[in-house]
């Protein structure tokens, strides 16, 4: 994955959680995630590119992951996340 496309990534950016809360991923602006699983902060982190409502993922470990955004929610690998809603 080279270069930081800016394009899509507003969609995507914010904050998505499973249903139990366990695994917290956030999409940045600035096309890296920081993603967390139960009390272990930035479990995960790296890069990502959205081209359509593909996501590819590259970790700073160099893993590769892939997801998919279909009605709102966020399917990466096995999990499924949805978009947590901002407090007002």
């Amino acid at each position: 994955m080279t270069g930081n496309t800016q394009e899509g990534h507003a969609g995507v950016v914010g904050m998505w959680v499973t249903a139990d809360g366990h695994i917290r991923q956030e999409l940045r602006a600035d096309g890296r995630y920081d993603e967390a699983r139960g009390n272990r902060r930035s479990a995960y982190t790296g890069r990502y590119k959205v081209t359509g409502s593909h996501i590819d993922y590259l970790d700073d470990s160099g893993f590769t992951a892939t997801g998919d955004i279909r009605d709102g929610v966020l399917y990466h690998e096995h999990l499924v996340l949805y978009r947590e809603e901002k407090q007002a």
